[in-house]
């Protein structure tokens, strides 16, 4: 037998073996993405149901309910078939009063912390990235912004404006609340700006605003979601809060203007408790719910975080096997 055909034959025998075709490499690189992010995260489903449930009660229910500020009913009803909730001082059915306040309050909530996102992202993200003097300028007026208490200069704005809408509060509250995130979203740019990939943009010519939306956003967007969710929720709390002083919008029903009709009407004293407990009721959950979302977007951004409940089974797992307690 020739030395071709012994060649011919051993190439028959051996399994030749193939590179991984390119939907093996794509699946493969699937996995591993779908390993980085969790898939279902129990705050995140919890907060995301109770959210969803007050922007749907925030919509739906002021459909069927009747003019908040009708005073046609009785004054001081308790809860009953004809007013779920009870009426106030005034008459006004409570109810009403509930779904029209949801609207104000999450409308504040969404304006304030846009406002606010999109003042850090001016701050933040140009000055991580231009660098030099322009990140000095704008970094000092993030540090001068941080210093100024935010809720007392919001009072003082507010106690000068006899007329104030919601609109108006949502943007005070915005432009006081943008400087902390701003320097988170400076730190994290600067880290992103050495990057490899964007140095071959810039290699490339690309323009620093492509630079910025294409190879630094994408890397940003948990932080900026979870800046946004933390916007919101000092904002429906910072207008409860002022509300509640009698400093907040008196063109407008929010819940923190429900809590402070309750207040002034002494409906503790007077044992009308659905005057004051529903509206505050639903700023605990609607706090509760952005912050359990809040959360789960937090153990997406660390590692650590993420990786801390597999890390405590083990521990707990190793801990039974050896016989010890955990």
């Amino acid at each position: 037998m020739s030395d071709t055909e012994n060649t011919v034959l051993i190439t028959k025998d051996q399994p030749m073996t193939q590179p991984a075709s390119t939907i093996s490499l794509a699946t493969q690189r699937g996995r591993k993405r779908r390993r980085v992010l969790p898939t279902t995260s129990p705050k995140f489903i919890t907060g995301a149901v109770i959210v969803i449930s007050i922007v749907l009660f925030a919509i739906i229910a002021p459909i069927f309910s009747q003019n908040p500020r009708s005073t046609d009913n009785p004054a001081l009803l308790p809860p009953s078939p004809e007013h779920w909730l009870g009426t106030t001082k005034l008459g006004n059915d409570m109810f009403a009063q509930l779904a029209i306040g949801a609207q104000g309050s999450l409308l504040v909530g969404v304006v304030a912390g846009g406002i606010a996102i999109v003042l850090s992202l001016l701050f933040g993200v140009l000055a991580g990235y231009l660098g030099g003097w322009r990140e000095d300028t704008l970094a000092l007026l993030t540090n001068v912004m941080i210093v100024i208490p935010g809720l007392p200069l919001v009072m003082v704005i507010s106690s000068f404006v006899p007329q104030r809408s919601w609109q108006l509060v949502a943007f005070v509250l915005g432009i006081t609340s943008w400087a902390g995130a701003a320097y988170v979203l400076r730190l994290q740019t600067r880290s992103l700006r050495t990057r490899d990939y964007v140095y071959a943009s810039k290699v490339a010519g690309e323009r620093s605003f492509r630079v910025i939306l294409v190879e630094i956003m994408p890397n940003l967007l948990p932080l900026l979601t979870a800046q946004f969710l933390f916007a919101i929720i000092f904002a429906i709390l910072g207008e409860a809060g002022l509300s509640y002083l009698g400093l907040g919008p008196n063109s407008s029903i929010t819940w923190g203007t429900i809590l402070n009709d309750a207040q002034s009407g002494q409906a503790l004293g007077r044992g009308a408790w659905w005057w004051f407990v529903p509206p505050g009721i639903m700023i605990a959950m609607l706090g509760a719910g952005l912050s359990l979302i809040n959360f789960a977007i937090d153990e997406v951004i660390n590692p650590k975080l993420r990786n801390a409940p597999d890390a405590a089974r083990r521990v707990r797992k190793a801990a039974k096997t050896k016989g010890v307690a955990a």
